[in-house]
């Protein structure tokens, strides 16, 4: 079963809006077996958008369109869908009291063009939705489909998942499993090398790498009739993965590296308190955003100045004197600062240079000392995070983050 995206909308090809739904949407067709060759982007045009349409179903099973669902004139993807299926538009009364209601809620009047959003394709399946006024629809007639969501990610995504994936799997004769291994430590082309044969022999299960900043994720996808025959397939693969790179792997079926450490931190009973200067609170909030976090984390302190270094977190002032805000000293004195105030099993500090300025040839822009202090590891991991692009900031405090709950998980193992 081969798919095509086509994302409506002039401001995707104006760049103001980045188009985030056509990564989404391929994800989400690869996990239940859907290839996808194309992606087309298409302007409120309605000549353009014709022939995009009826190129895609040249080469493509179902086509999965976002965008142009909205209530005026230039939204014209139902209209164009409608036209290429040879088919009516009708008025869906109940796509019409789902949007009143929307309106009703939001004690706002509704204009007369809004009742075009309820407007569809005869015989179209409606998916309903819960996030916005417009909604999705999906028309299949001899053996092509076209699948029409709102453009939204906020609208779009709910509704992939809630209404189009259960849709789609009827044009599936076997169920898919996948299980999401998160990797930290190890860059892509590193965990290729070291799994290549490994990745290139598998096909059922499939071994499936996608990175972003400062982690790797492998999917391990298999296809069976079952769900039991697929986890019965993919347990021997993971295993085969751990045994490789397991030090590297801080969880499976876990969104975040955060998430698993929280998670690790509640299951051992183990508190943790933070002392952060160059990620300004970043490792404090990424901890509070896990459900569950209050029962392991009480206390992070923002110490940006020397004196809050000094006077809260009993930083001696000779050790800034002589080393200086970011050093090996002052993190491994931050950490036990903030362990000791907090009376926490495990602190931790960040100091660093987080730039665009304040480098110096000693000192560069990307110097950064991660500090903890617990029972059971004491050290001060130090880092030079190079990046030089324009979100070098942004990125030297998120990589910062990240090697702080990889150093907490390290320690986690000996409690």
């Amino acid at each position: 079963m081969k798919a095509e995206i086509l994302c409506v909308g002039t401001e995707l090809l104006l760049g103001d809006i980045i188009n985030t739904n056509a990564a989404y949407i391929a994800r989400e067709l690869a996990n239940i077996g859907i290839d996808v060759y194309y992606q087309t982007v298409v302007g409120d045009n309605n000549g353009r958008l014709k022939e995009s349409l009826a190129l895609a179903f040249s080469r493509a099973d179902i086509v999965v369109m976002t965008g142009g669902l909205g209530p005026t004139y230039d939204d014209l993807t139902k209209e164009t869908v409608a036209d290429y299926f040879h088919k009516k538009m009708i008025m869906d009364d109940a796509s019409l009291k789902s949007i009143e209601g929307f309106f009703y809620r939001l004690k706002r009047p509704m204009t007369e063009n809004n009742k075009k959003q309820a407007m569809m394709p005869e015989g179209a399946a409606i998916f309903p939705n819960a996030n916005g006024t417009a909604p999705g629809l999906a028309v299949s007639e001899n053996g092509k489909t076209a699948i029409l969501l709102p453009g939204p990610p906020a609208e779009m995504r709910p509704m992939f998942q809630d209404a189009v994936l259960p849709y789609l799997m009827k044009f599936s004769d076997k169920v898919l499993l996948s299980h999401n291994i998160r990797i930290f430590g190890m860059g892509e082309s590193r965990v290729e090398e070291m799994l290549y044969d490994l990745m290139k022999n598998s096909t059922n299960p499939t071994i499936a790498p996608y990175a972003k900043a400062g982690e790797v994720t492998l999917r391990v996808t298999a296809a069976a009739e079952t769900t039991e025959e697929c986890e019965k397939m993919i347990a021997p693969t993971i295993k085969k993965i751990e045994a490789v790179i397991g030090k590297y792997i801080y969880g499976i079926d876990v969104p975040d590296i955060q998430t698993a450490t929280v998670k690790e931190l509640i299951r051992k009973k183990v508190t943790v308190a933070t002392a952060e200067s160059c990620t300004g609170g970043l490792v404090s909030e990424r901890i509070t955003e896990v459900p569950g976090a209050s029962e392991i984390f009480g206390c992070g302190v923002c110490s940006y100045a020397n004196e809050i270094k000094h006077r809260v977190l009993g930083v001696s002032e000779e050790t800034l004197a002589k080393y200086g805000a970011v050093s090996e000293q002052t993190a491994r004195e931050m950490a036990g600062g903030v362990r000791k105030l907090a009376g926490a099993d495990i602190g931790v500090s960040t100091t660093g240079i987080a730039g665009p300025g304040g480098g110096t040839p000693e000192k560069p822009v990307g110097l950064v000392y991660i500090g903890i202090d617990s029972d059971k590891l004491t050290t001060v991991l130090k880092l030079n995070i190079n990046y030089h692009k324009a979100d070098e900031r942004t990125y030297i405090r998120h990589m910062t983050a990240q090697n702080v709950f990889r150093l907490i998980m390290k320690a986690l193992e000996d409690y």
